[in-house]
């Protein structure tokens, strides 16, 4: 089982900016292996933020191809789209993105609801998830009635119920303080010993150093794509 989840084959990106074209990604080649964990890393403008958001699927490339666990996702409509979402990537962010009166358990239920699954296991499935990101006694806090890393461990475990295809984290550390962040961060060594593809999104060595292969971004290019 190591057969790419991500491959990409000359991914170009451009942007109209008034009457002038952008050209943000300027061919990208990169395979992401299953069960890999990889940091993704570059200075602000070298088009991290652009490739993050290809790669989660909440834009298209202007050119190249795209193909996700095996689907070519280059192409899609924004309803196709909607649903691989869903189904293959769980989002990890910055600012958490919890929905403030509903409770832990229900938060992570949620993507189980657009999945189309029953309630009892949604509740049953979100349970399972928050014991196992330790927050078995907080099921039925909201979000300001947990820390800061208690609310990340809530959107990590909303992240994981789909088992997703990929994992992909935008600067998940970035709102919390050094000891709060290493919790976090040890506890995606053990989401990716347990088997799950890792992408994190990070301008912080001391996070990249948790991944198993650093890629660096320049100017639109890959400069270094690590060893795997």
């Amino acid at each position: 089982m190591n057969e790419s989840v991500i491959h990409l084959r000359d991914i170009t990106r451009d942007f109209k900016l008034g009457g002038q074209t952008v050209h943000v990604l300027k061919g990208i080649d990169l395979d992401i292996k299953r069960g890999e964990y990889v940091a993704l890393m570059g200075p602000s403008g070298s088009g991290k933020s652009t490739l993050m958001n290809l790669l989660g699927c909440l834009d298209t490339p202007t050119s190249g191809t795209y193909v996700l666990a095996d689907r070519d996702v280059s192409r899609m409509a924004e309803q196709e789209l909607a649903e691989v979402r869903n189904q293959e990537i769980g989002f990890v962010f910055q600012t958490f993105n919890l929905i403030p009166r509903q409770t832990a358990l229900d938060n992570v239920a949620l993507p189980l609801v657009y999945a189309g699954i029953g309630k009892e296991e949604r509740l049953e499935r979100a349970a399972e998830v928050l014991r196992s990101v330790g927050l078995g006694d907080r099921m039925h806090h909201q979000p300001n009635q947990l820390s800061g890393g208690q609310r990340q461990r809530v959107a990590i475990a909303r992240a994981l119920v789909n088992k997703p295809s990929l994992i992909l984290a935008d600067e998940p550390t970035g709102n919390l303080d050094s000891t709060t962040s290493d919790e976090i961060l040890k506890l995606f060594d053990e989401i990716h010993a347990a088997g799950n593809t890792l992408v994190v999104v990070t301008h912080e060595e001391e996070v990249a150093r948790h991944a198993k292969r650093v890629i660096r971004l320049r100017d639109g290019i890959i400069a270094d794509a690590g060893s795997h």
